[in-house]
């Protein structure tokens, strides 16, 4: 039997099958089974060279990259040329955009990469239209847009959704706080610092088997799903930031209301309309909110901060990681560091390299001599 053929053997097993504590094992390892041939049908099409199409060539730019996702024809070539200095084509029938376009969204101090991916289509993550070179861009972005149309989008969100999901893309969701050591005997000792709630031990420890994990110490910090706990068993999913569009709203007119109620509500939207530039101020405000990037404005030792051109930093960041940013004479030669700003007790605050700086903080930082 083929991958496809066991999967969809498998798929119709869970289908059929009761859901309930008894049954939580035997769905478990299923799962577990149709995540291993996914994976092990990719890895074969790689080394037999059967993986389709070389794949879309985008270097990385910018302080963050942002894909533009949806089905052909949705705006996502007139959203970008409007945010960016990109000139992605525009025409009104499907499949316009062929190729990766990348533009850059300055905003906030910010540069933001922002790339125009071809419209994918059902089947997408199973190679259809390109499909898997498109996602494996999404796969490298540290955000996805998701484009959907006034009329269509409602129908278009779950069939979206279900090919990031099939190539390891999750939108909006915390990579689940779990650590597994092998060792070399012993079984498998799973501790726990919250109550599991979506399966117990023994599920986990079956889900395991699949994976050929017999001997390993486990520790659980959260309260992970079947689905999340095969996530990080196979770790290799992308855990990334989403914003959802709705594009197009100008063509709607006063049925505005009617068209958005048919929307899920599981999601927030901006209603935007690319063509007419409306709300594209907030679609970038967005954008580097959710990115969650903070400036820092540097100083030299004996000189003023530069306010023109900030560093663009994750939020979080430490002074440690910004003189890894920097080059790596400032981590090889730090001395000490001072803050101005939020993050600091007083003006020019001496710090260590594990301080946290806050936006708009200025920065010095000192070598040895």
């Amino acid at each position: 039997m083929s991958f496809s053929e066991q999967i969809q053997e498998i798929e119709a097993e869970i289908k059929k099958t009761a859901h309930n504590k008894s049954t939580e094992k035997h769905i478990g390892r299923l799962k577990a089974k149709i995540s291993r041939l996914r994976r092990e049908e990719i890895d074969r099409q790689l080394a037999s060279g059967k993986g389709g199409a070389e794949g879309f060539a985008v270097k990385r730019s910018g302080d963050a990259v942002v894909s533009l996702i949806g089905l052909p024809s949705v705006g996502k070539s007139t959203i970008l040329n409007r945010l960016t200095n990109a000139e992605s084509k525009v025409g009104a029938y499907e499949f316009t955009t062929l190729d990766a376009i990348p533009g850059i969204l300055e905003h906030r101090g910010a540069k933001i990469q922002v790339i125009d991916l071809p419209g994918i289509i059902s089947g997408a993550s199973k190679g259809k239209g390109r499909g898997k070179e498109v996602l494996s861009v999404a796969r490298n972005a540290d955000m996805e847009l998701i484009v959907l149309d006034i009329f269509d989008g409602p129908m278009h969100l779950d069939l979206i959704l279900e090919e990031l999901w099939q190539v390891g893309i999750r939108i909006n969701k915390i990579r689940p706080d779990i650590t597994l050591k092998k060792t070399s005997r012993g079984g498998i000792a799973i501790s726990t610092i919250h109550a599991l709630t979506h399966m117990d031990f023994a599920t986990m420890k079956y889900i395991m088997g699949e994976y050929k994990v017999v001997n390993a110490n486990v520790t659980v910090r959260c309260d992970p799903t079947i689905d999340e706990f095969i996530d990080f068993l196979e770790g290799n999913r992308h855990y990334a930031k989403g914003i959802f569009i709705i594009n197009k709203i100008d063509l709607a007119g006063n049925r505005l209301d009617y068209y958005l109620k048919k929307f899920p509500t599981d999601h927030e939207y901006l209603k935007i309309s690319a063509e007419h530039s409306e709300n594209l101020d907030d679609l970038k405000d967005d954008i580097l909110d959710t990115l969650n990037l903070i400036r820092l404005y540097l100083r030299p030792q004996r000189g003023e901060a530069d306010f023109e051109e900030p560093l663009i930093v994750p939020h979080g960041s430490t002074v440690g990681a910004v003189c890894k940013i920097l080059h790596q004479e400032f981590v090889d030669g730090f001395r000490f560091a001072r803050v101005w700003g939020t993050s600091s007790k007083h003006a020019g605050q001496m710090v260590g390299m594990s301080h946290i700086l806050s936006d708009e903080d200025i920065l010095t930082i000192v070598k040895r001599r």
